[in-house]
């Protein structure tokens, strides 16, 4: 995995910092490995954003920091992570989620035109909410299963292509030194 070019989309730890709300977690977040870039820290980072990124609650990215100081993950890479939902893509995941829910419990499904997802307390809200928390939930395992053994699958491709890059260059030059 190329490091440079995560290191030019990643925050900077003072940039992180400047985010209101993260101060609460002071020298926490001093620690040298929550910023480093290996194969274990992105692969769990992916795995924790991701996951986070399913959780229907304000305050994702607190989570998400907070699982990633507990797993030494990569903070910043688990912070961004949480913007896979945005405004943009939210409606349709979690759309997908609430069906995904219905679908495991096997509930039917309601009109979710009617509902008034600004409101979690209104009554057609509470009728999906089980269903529509277990999709999230369910979903936000799947995406960290799959991001985890992606990201770490990825690594190790990068790796051994490196390491097969490498002998060619040195068989390379051998062969040109013999001559």
């Amino acid at each position: 995995m190329p490091k440079r070019s995560l290191r030019k989309y990643l925050p900077s730890p003072a940039r992180l910092m400047r985010v209101s709300g993260f101060k609460r977690f002071g020298n926490l977040l001093d620690r040298r490995e929550l910023w480093h870039i290996s194969r274990t820290s992105i692969a769990r980072a992916t795995a924790i954003g991701l996951f986070c990124s399913m959780i229907p609650l304000p305050g994702q990215m607190f989570i998400a920091v907070f699982l990633a100081i507990r797993f030494s993950a990569n903070v910043p890479l688990s912070f961004m992570l949480i913007f896979v939902t945005n405004p943009i893509t939210m409606p349709v995941i979690y759309l997908g989620a609430y069906l995904f829910g219905s679908a495991l419990l096997g509930a039917p499904i309601l009109d979710v035109t009617a509902v008034d997802w600004l409101n979690p307390l209104s009554a057609e809200f509470l009728g999906i909410f089980p269903a529509f928390i277990l999709g999230c939930a369910v979903m936000g395992l799947i995406a960290a299963f799959l991001g985890y053994f992606i990201a770490d699958g990825l690594w190790r491709l990068r790796i051994s292509q490196r390491l097969t890059e490498r002998a060619r260059n040195r068989l390379a030059r051998r062969r040109a030194t013999k001559r």
